[in-house]
């Protein structure tokens, strides 16, 4: 049977995914790391976990959890939130203790969702122009990206730091890349890679997905973040009240990426990270079930289900 050039390009779907889901990375955060008994059991060895930094944390939990990944097996990656930082100072120390107790060589730098600074920083390039993190051995920097806007910035004010992080990557040699917040359909994240580009981003994007979680949890989440127009998708779903209690999966979100990444040339995007909003354990099963393809298309959804007891 002569198979047309449509058919090709749907047979390699699960090639695509697989692709896009590959070295997907997840989160946690001193709390939640408590109810995991050990790492290895939920995740695979050398998975790559941010470790968020929430308002409150001690700081000998947070380096605590960093050194627990490690010794775990995994590659742990420890938000520095600049607006949580008192001072220079501090920041050195931390840095420090990172390195030395937990092996870290990478971090993700944000602002923080905090109204006013606990000291003298107030966004992420005033940490790296510190030259702590190079002081200190950290040459692969996460930065944050907003497909759906901030509440906490102005859109012009996020396309001069995106411009300025470029920049301070090419003079200073530094890896940096970009994690955005998490979005709940592809659309919106595509329409601003592609805005991006043309505005001249060179930086790697690994796009934020939420995990597997109930509507009501992502309603909750998406409120307490300030996630932009896909919120209306989830608002949408939340019509259907018996829905609101049943996981839902970003398996069609993943299709949409994923085919987008492999058929445009000009495609930022490199990965996706995992933001386990329903629990980490539920997340990563889902996700390596993904990988490991146990699940079935559903072409008319635009969307799969995975073949696996979540």
């Amino acid at each position: 049977m002569l198979m047309t050039a449509t058919t090709l390009a749907e047979d390699t779907i699960g090639e695509e995914i697989s692709t896009l889901m590959d070295d997907f990375t997840a989160e946690t955060t001193p709390f939640s790391a408590g109810k995991i008994g050990h790492f290895g059991e939920v995740l695979r060895s050398g998975t790559t976990v941010f470790v968020a930094f929430l308002p409150g944390t001690d700081y000998a939990d947070f380096i605590a959890v960093s050194k627990r990944l490690r010794d775990e097996g995994m590659r742990p990656v420890p938000h520095i939130v600049a607006r949580s930082v008192p001072d220079k100072a501090v920041l050195d120390e931390n840095l420090r203790q990172l390195v030395s107790e937990a092996g870290i060589d990478e971090v993700l730098i944000i602002g923080g969702a905090v109204d006013q600074p606990v000291g003298t920083f107030s966004d992420s390039m005033q940490i790296m122009e510190t030259g702590l993190l190079d002081k200190h051995g950290i040459n692969r920097i996460g930065v944050a990206g907003h497909p759906e806007g901030s509440p906490d910035i102005t859109d012009d004010g996020i396309r001069q730091a995106l411009a300025w992080k470029n920049g301070f990557a090419e003079r200073t040699g530094a890896e940096l890349y970009v994690v955005t917040q998490f979005c709940f359909e592809a659309e919106p994240i595509i329409a601003w890679d592609k805005a991006i580009q043309a505005e001249g981003n060179r930086l790697p994007i690994r796009i934020g997905v939420p995990g597997l979680a109930t509507i009501k949890t992502l309603l909750n989440y998406a409120k307490a973040c300030g996630v932009g127009q896909s919120m209306n998708f989830l608002k949408r779903q939340a019509r259907n009240v018996p829905k609101l209690v049943m996981a839902s999966a970003p398996d069609k979100q993943i299709v949409e990426l994923a085919r987008y990444q492999a058929r445009d040339p000009k495609c930022g995007i490199t990965g996706v990270h995992m933001y386990p909003l329903g629990g980490l354990k539920k997340t990563a099963k889902w996700a390596y079930a993904v990988l490991d393809e146990k699940y079935d298309m559903n072409r008319e959804a635009n969307g799969f289900k995975v073949n696996v007891d979540l």
